[in-house]
């Protein structure tokens, strides 16, 4: 194979695993793949690329003391970077193909030296390691806080609950006029188009989710930085990079620099995606090198070259410092203590976080959650939104069920189908227990989310003697949950009127948010969800179990 085209296959290896990442980002949605009545499963792999990453792994396995399905598959990226380097950053993860597309695009404040500058080793460099270190002391101690940078947490994050809704918005607002036109041509166009994305790419609903607008802001803003400094989120935060870069020092496949026919041209450096040096002279940062083949591709002497065994002499290891990591250890071991200090895990928590249903006790959650978001982009209802402080600060953006906007489905898994974790454990519908002729005549014990409640103040039969049993008709166990007592009530005409006024059976109630979801009082609904009563916690329970 010609040296100058591996840099071409490369391209070809960063455009297909991002189609597929893209592809299986679309896929984890329910309007593509509607089951039946009282089954619904998702028949893609949506968890294929975290199975492949070795950081979900690890932390999982530190945090929880086991290892969830699939993640051992991450095998097939750790054990070949002992032999070729960081070669997932460079051909495969769909963050560092963004990143790279970003950084090569044209740019004012990046030309000339100031690029060949930009791209040199930096000691800034360091610091994902340092993120690292404190990622894995605070997994340690029980908690995937790191989850928070994981790449493809981010990206899923990102699109699924920022960039893809705010494209369905774009999309259906300039579709809609062209099918309302009244000239045919324009109408055919404009629905051709509209179905073409709607078996692709667009979402049966509008999904809309808290904190949309911040994770999409943050994330334009790693990739415009990227127009600054080449791949500044690979570089200096990536966490996975640090991991991938350290056992990279240890790999067989290495740059071979021949000083007699190199010219200082510095032609390797105008398109060196990781800082690693490849120019003569000065040692190659094994660690940080991308295996992009962009210096071996640029090279006109063929002066690069990269070899399986060659020496060590000219290769740097990673100077992280003993300051630097004693920095990134104690930061990993104060930083749990201090999130718990007001992380709500006991008794203070929030009354109105609700988690999806399988999900672990609150220590177990916090120990997998990996803060992704593909449960709240799979939920068919939008019921799953990020937290903002339901869950204290270690919980930031993990799912919490919010009923005003949508109700846990009874027949819905999806959620623990995805989690690539075990947050949220893996339960079907008969598990699940809410389906008649499923789960809910089979088990004694449903799954509990939390317990309904009325506000007698606000609900229309009880304070304003107005009928309304709507909450009754949506309450979707069997036996329902919420019944009705007819009840002689005078109104302000003096009248007398039957009325049915509903009440809660708490031991019915598996805490839905169907009946909060459909109130008809837009404002605060007369009848509201809270965390009283979840299977996941023995000591929130409100009904005691006696033989």
């Amino acid at each position: 194979m010609a040296r100058s085209r591996l840099p071409l296959w490369r391209r070809i290896s960063q455009i297909f695993f991002l189609l597929l990442f893209l592809g299986l980002l679309f896929f984890t949605s329910l309007s593509l793949f509607p089951g039946g009545a009282t089954e619904i499963h998702l028949r893609a792999p949506v968890r294929l690329f975290f199975e492949w990453d070795p950081l979900v792994a690890l932390v999982n396995a530190l945090a929880s003391h086991a290892l969830y399905r699939g993640l051992l598959w991450s095998l097939l990226i750790l054990l070949p970077t002992l032999f070729l380097g960081r070669f997932f950053c460079g051909w495969i993860c769909p963050m560092g193909t963004l990143q790279h597309f970003v950084g090569n695009l044209p740019s004012e404040t990046k030309r000339g030296k100031q690029r060949i500058d930009s791209n040199r080793y930096k000691r800034w460099q360091t610091s994902k390691y340092v993120v690292l270190l404190a990622g894995l002391v605070a997994a340690c101690f029980g908690s995937a806080v790191i989850g928070w940078l994981d790449p493809f947490s981010l990206l899923v994050r990102s699109f699924g609950l920022s960039l893809l809704p705010a494209f369905n918005v774009a999309v259906h607002a300039i579709l809609t006029p062209l099918e309302h036109s009244h000239i045919a041509a324009i109408k055919a166009t404009g629905e051709t188009l509209h179905g073409i994305l709607q078996i692709t790419v667009l979402d049966l609903r509008q999904p809309h989710f808290a904190q949309g607008l911040i994770l999409g802001v943050l994330f334009l803003a790693i990739l415009v930085a990227s127009l600054r400094v080449t791949r500044l989120w690979c570089r200096s935060i990536c966490p996975l990079g640090a991991l991938l870069g350290a056992v990279s020092r240890w790999s067989v496949l290495g740059l071979h620099k021949d000083p007699d026919s190199c010219d200082k041209c510095n032609r390797c450096l105008m398109h060196c995606q990781g800082g690693d040096d490849p120019i003569g002279g000065v040692p190659w940062r094994k660690a940080e090198c991308l295996m992009c083949m962009n210096c071996v591709g640029s090279c006109p002497h063929n002066s690069l070259v990269f070899r399986f065994f060659r020496k060590e002499k000219e290769v740097a290891s990673p100077d992280l410092g003993r300051r630097r990591a004693i920095t990134g250890v104690a930061a990993g071991a104060a930083l749990v203590p201090l999130m718990r200090a007001n992380t709500g895990m006991g008794k203070s928590r929030h009354e109105r976080l609700l988690r999806p249903p399988g999900s672990l006790d609150e220590p177990g959650f916090l120990s997998r959650c990996i803060r992704c978001g593909e449960c709240m982009k799979v939920c068919p209802n939008t019921a799953l939104h990020p937290t903002l402080e339901q869950a204290g600060i270690e919980g930031l953006w993990t799912p919490t069920l919010v009923p005003r906007i949508g109700y846990c489905e009874p027949s819905c898994v999806l959620c623990s189908e995805v989690c690539p974790t075990g947050a949220i454990w893996q339960i079907t519908p008969k598990e699940k227990g809410w389906v008649v002729g499923v789960g809910a005549q089979q088990q004694s014990q449903p799954v509990r989310l939390g317990t309904a409640f009325y506000d007698r103040s606000r609900c229309l039969p009880w304070a304003m003697a107005t009928d309304c049993i709507v909450c009754e008709e949506w309450c979707p166990v069997s036996p329902k949950a919420i019944y009705v007592q007819e009840a002689q009530v005078i109104d302000s005409a003096g009248i007398t009127k039957t009325l049915k006024q509903p009440r809660i059976d708490p031991s019915r109630c598996v805490g839905c948010g169907a009946c909060e979801y459909a109130c008809p009082l837009q404002e605060h609904p007369a009848v509201y969800v809270t965390s009283i009563g979840e299977s996941r916690s023995p000591s929130s329970q409100i009904l005691l179990n006696r033989k």
